[in-house]
């Protein structure tokens, strides 16, 4: 994965909070803000009513009557084989949401190269909140100097995540990452077999690819990429503006909120114990009542 800072001429982060919470590994606890790292680059179309200019939302409509129905005769179910389903109650689902701990809790280290790219699935940059600004750097720095990210568990709006904690530039990016089951196997694809013999491949032909590829590669640069259909919308837009065809609607407003956010502090010492409790569960040292009990009243 390319350890590349955003330019200038990127969008920047938004500065609305969407999460607040704590990094977690051994005893360490770093204080974090959850930003979006990314904008929409395609056309937001809006629904609207030709005749009077007013949005347009969406009903609830049973596909076989075409009727609408009230919220509270719609039940969840989970099609278990064709046109079969189970139904399950507003309190069975509840019961199953992983529980809101705030904590993105590194569970390993491993080497960045090691994720493949198509587990990733969306970023979020992750700034140091109240008096943790030296234990996010210092987990930056190590983790540059290490060539490692970390693997962790985290929950969003009731719903769990795997994720991954990259050091990008200054800052540390949380990539959210698809689940091993999500991704499809390539098994059954015809595809050729690996390897230049096996694929019948000349040498020849494979040194012609080699120095093709050479003369077209170029450094990364994602300004040189333009969504040509979004460029020729916003082209139509603008001078439909211009010649004063624009139209005027009422705009809806809508809320949102922010969670709390977790306290943490310390720094040496939390090390020294995360390291003392790894090599208790390596088996190198016992540890003692006392030692958990400091351990418990550090992570709370």
């Amino acid at each position: 994965m390319a350890d590349d800072t955003p330019e200038e001429s990127t969008p920047r982060a938004t500065a609305r909070v969407l999460w607040k919470g704590a990094i977690s590994f051994g005893l360490v606890h770093i204080p974090v803000a959850l930003y979006t790292a990314t904008a929409s680059s395609g056309v937001d179309f809006d629904w609207l009513d030709r005749r009077t200019m007013e949005p347009v939302g969406y009903k609830r409509v049973n596909k076989k009557t075409g009727k609408e129905i009230a919220a509270a005769d719609i039940v969840k179910g989970v099609e278990i084989e064709d046109g079969h389903y189970v139904v399950l109650t507003p309190a069975e689902i509840k019961a199953a949401f992983p529980k809101t701990t705030q904590t993105i809790e590194i569970e390993s280290f491993i080497e960045a190269s090691e994720i493949p790219f198509i587990y990733l699935e969306r970023p979020y940059y992750l700034a140091p909140l109240a008096r943790g600004e030296k234990v996010y750097a210092l987990l930056r720095e190590a983790l540059l100097k290490a060539g490692r990210v970390g693997v962790a568990r985290v929950v969003i709006s009731s719903k769990q995540h795997l994720a991954v904690l990259v050091p990008s530039g200054q800052a540390l990016v949380l990539n959210l990452l698809r689940w091993g089951s999500e991704i499809r196997s390539w098994q059954d694809l015809k595809l050729p077999p690996a390897g230049v013999k096996a694929a019948g491949l000349k040498e020849a032909e494979l040194k012609m690819a080699e120095k093709l590829i050479e003369e077209m590669s170029a450094p990364w640069n994602a300004d040189a990429f333009r969504d040509s259909f979004k460029d020729e919308i916003m082209r139509l837009v603008h001078q439909k503006a211009e010649a004063g065809e624009v139209q005027s609607i009422e705009k809806i407003e809508s809320s949102s909120n922010t969670k709390g956010s977790a306290e943490i502090i310390d720094l040496t010492e939390l090390l020294k114990r995360s390291l003392q409790g790894a090599g208790d569960r390596d088996g190198n040292k016992t540890a003692t009542p006392g030692d958990s009990k400091a351990r418990t009243r550090k992570r709370a």
